[in-house]
């Protein structure tokens, strides 16, 4: 057990809430503010949380995958999204895809990703695409969870654990936004500047297997 939600301290994201319909509609509703460029901002965004790892943890790596279906994936190998046992025994996970960031989200003062634009966090994925698969390994156990226009549509789905820690998040854009921003092979050098404590690696399985991985 880890307590009392309610004395749970709030650092991102707030404890006590699950979905935040307001707040993932007003997103859905201004896809140009909140992806600017299309999904490759959606990507940075993602990228962020796994450079927050790496930098508490002094280093860490991401891979970044192009799938065939028009998705994308983002893995790290950090030590997985916060999940704790409430006093009533039931499994809670923060609540980083369908609620705001506390850090970023209306701070007009907010980081700047390496695309220029401010960081707003994780729910601008989840709210802007049509569907999105959290997976994430912890030592103390592993699941996996869907959401469709950022609200959670399965919940914490156990996956068998294979003695690696961190995240992976897969998402499709939503529709109007596909066709801008595409991924380039010099952006893991770019991002690396701008985070110097993550490796990202990206692998491009759109056009075949025997597609050269950058």
């Amino acid at each position: 057990m880890d307590g009392s939600r309610a004395s749970w301290v709030n650092t991102t994201h707030d404890w006590a809430d699950t979905v935040d319909a307001d707040h993932l509609g007003r997103i859905r509703r201004e896809p140009g503010e909140f992806a600017p460029g299309g999904p490759g901002h959606l990507v940075l965004e993602v990228v962020a949380y796994a450079a927050d790892e790496a930098a508490s943890r002094g280093g860490g790596r991401c891979v970044v995958t192009l799938h065939a279906d028009g998705s994308v994936s983002v893995q790290d190998d950090g030590r997985g999204t916060d999940t704790r046992v409430d006093e009533h025994g039931r499994v809670v996970k923060k609540p980083v895809m369908a609620t705001k960031d506390l850090r970023f989200f209306d701070h007009p003062e907010a980081e700047r990703l390496p695309d220029g634009h401010p960081r707003r966090g994780m729910s601008t994925v989840a709210a802007l695409s049509e569907w999105l698969i959290h997976t994430n390994r912890r030592l103390n156990g592993s699941w996996s969870r869907r959401y469709e226009h950022g609200v959670p549509v399965t919940g914490l789905e156990s996956v068998e654990t294979d003695g690696t820690t961190g995240t992976c998040v897969r998402f499709l854009p939503a529709e109007g936004l596909r066709s801008h921003g595409a991924l380039t092979a010099d952006d893991p050098a770019r991002w690396s500047g701008h985070w110097p404590a993550l490796t990202v690696r990206i692998e491009d399985l759109r056009g075949g297997a025997d597609r050269p991985s950058r």
